[in-house]
């Protein structure tokens, strides 16, 4: 049998979580039927000793949101299809599965620790980066490539934007989150998981070029506009991790916490190109972060001897300190203007909106904002003399649309039920705009920029959720999810609105086009 990169990462992990199952207490061995000795007798070796995953998913109430207990019940007792979790229901009994199910929702007793040494131990390479070829394996515009997440069978589609066909299909860790992100020249991509888990993935050679867990609940990854820099933004611990982008080595742990020690999640993190700085939302306290790192050319490891980042932090002496911007909330969604001057954000928890001048780092106005506004998917686009910020809403079935010279919405746009996404392309006189939530959720919503009213409604498949919006590098296309399992990837006359072609995927979640991405189209989320 050959042996595959996946499966020496399974052989090793499988290998590391066997070693922590022998060394579990004596005490849980004593009480066989107690949840805890269900977990080590039959979940440990794949989800690791202490709940913080391994080969499978971690097994805490900070990575289990999306999964209901009811549905790890069914999990447990039934498997999951096309993953390597097996069926339990043979094995214990009904009892036993509920018992398991509600205990892997309760907190563990302290903070996990996940620091440099445990970081640096997770690391995997699969490929050696300066073997890597110079050019693609296959005829494609890179520049009009799709990425698209398909979390039915945990799955990722390489899609050709020309011909709308598939390059290359692979698996991907367990609850891929917070969207790929490219490289500049958009030759690497990464991927980050809930687990922790980031993947370098190389679209010339469609290899995985290796992998490293920066955290046991991650939120997000944002990458340096001179590719350099990768940060990560953790739940678990409490942290923001910095990476080497090329060589996926960990450079810096930053303890996130406020200046009274005060400890705080991490929501997410961007990079602001102009600024050539990593910005961070925080959960738990009343500061944004703020982090600048030394611009540096565009690496082309495929051109020259590899010269890590790390070297380069340590050879330009720049320490990449936190700078503190205090808030008046807690923001943990932002959107930027287009020049990443004015931070725009607000609390998930339906709280207030501010604009923050990051070069002052003063508060500019507060917004005014109801429900819970999803900032992290607004756009925006030029209408009339001024430019304005659209943003859909997690609570209410609203669009607010924002002028970004005065700050005042100049239109709350009713719509049939709260929104996840907002879409739209430079070139195209449409945006689009699901209504992810509630009995509306088959519809897709096309709002003209210019009368900033609704053109028209579309209704792909009735009673399957339509989301996530994407456009092909010149906007003349738009690709729309249907967000089941199974699932459909369906292409668009961005114009005419008619449906061209349907492509079979796995709930396929989002799709993500080089070009666009790279090059912060006007209509694309950051």
């Amino acid at each position: 049998m050959r042996i595959t990169p996946r499966l020496r990462r399974y052989g090793a992990l499988l290998t590391s979580m066997l070693g922590l199952v022998l060394a579990a207490p004596q005490a849980i061995a004593d009480a066989p039927n107690s949840p805890e000795a269900l977990y080590t007798q039959h979940c440990a070796a794949c989800h690791g000793v202490n709940r913080l995953g391994g080969m499978g998913p971690a097994l805490l109430p900070e990575n289990l949101g999306r999964l209901r207990p009811a549905k790890a019940v069914k999990v447990i007792r039934d498997g999951r299809p096309a993953t390597q979790m097996p069926a339990f229901g043979h094995q214990l009994s009904d009892k036993q599965i509920k018992a398991l199910a509600k205990w892997i929702y309760t907190p563990l007793p302290h903070m996990p620790d996940w620091g440099q040494s445990q970081i640096q131990a997770s690391r995997i390479q699969y490929e050696d980066i300066t073997r890597l070829p110079k050019s693609p394996v296959y005829q494609a515009d890179m520049q009009n490539l799709f990425v698209v997440v398909e979390t039915g069978d945990h799955h990722v589609t390489v899609l050709d934007g020309d011909t709308f066909e598939p390059i290359t299909r692979f698996p991907s860790r367990y609850a891929l989150h917070g969207g790929p992100k490219y490289s500049p020249d958009g030759r690497f991509v990464y991927f980050g998981s809930r687990d922790g888990w980031i993947t370098q993935y190389d679209l010339y050679s469609l290899k995985v070029v290796a992998e490293i867990r920066a955290g046991i609940n991650m939120r997000n990854v944002a990458i340096s506009d001179d590719g350099h820099w990768l940060m990560a933004a953790n739940y678990l611990p409490h942290t923001l991790v910095l990476l080497d982008a090329i060589t996926l080595e960990p450079v810096k742990i930053y303890p996130v916490a406020d200046l009274n020690g005060k400890s705080s999640r991490v929501s997410a993190v961007y990079t602001a190109p102009p600024r050539h700085s990593f910005i961070a939302a925080l959960k738990d306290v009343k500061e944004v972060w703020e982090i600048p790192y030394p611009n540096l050319t565009v690496p082309k490891v495929y051109d020259r001897p590899l010269r890590p980042a790390v070297q380069a932090l340590r050879a330009h002496a720049v320490p990449m300190e936190v700078q503190r911007i205090p808030v008046a909330d807690y923001l943990d969604d932002f959107f930027f203007d287009p020049d990443y001057r004015y931070l725009i954000g607000a609390s998930r928890s339906g709280g207030s909106a501010w604009v923050m001048d990051l070069d002052t780092r003063q508060p500019v106005t507060e917004l005014a904002l109801g429900g819970m506004p999803h900032l992290g998917s607004g756009i925006t686009w030029r209408w009339k003399n001024t430019r304005v910020l659209a943003t859909p809403n997690l609570k209410k079935g609203e669009i607010t649309i924002i002028d970004m010279a005065t700050w005042k919405p100049i239109k709350r746009l009713p719509t049939p039920g709260p929104g996840f996404f907002m879409r739209s392309h430079s070139q195209s006189p449409w945006a689009w705009a699901d209504v992810f939530f509630g009995p509306n959720r088959d519809q897709m919503l096309v709002i003209n920029k210019q009368t900033l009213e609704i053109e028209k409604t579309l209704i792909p498949r009735p009673g399957k959720t339509s989301a996530h919006i994407e456009y092909t590098r010149d906007g003349k296309y738009a690709l729309l999810s249907i967000w089941e399992n199974p699932g459909e990837l369906i292409v668009y006359d961005a114009q005419t609105l008619k449906e061209l072609k349907s492509l079979p995927m796995s709930k396929p979640s989002g799709k993500y086009n080089v070009f666009n991405k790279t090059h912060y189209d006007e209509g694309t989320s950051h």
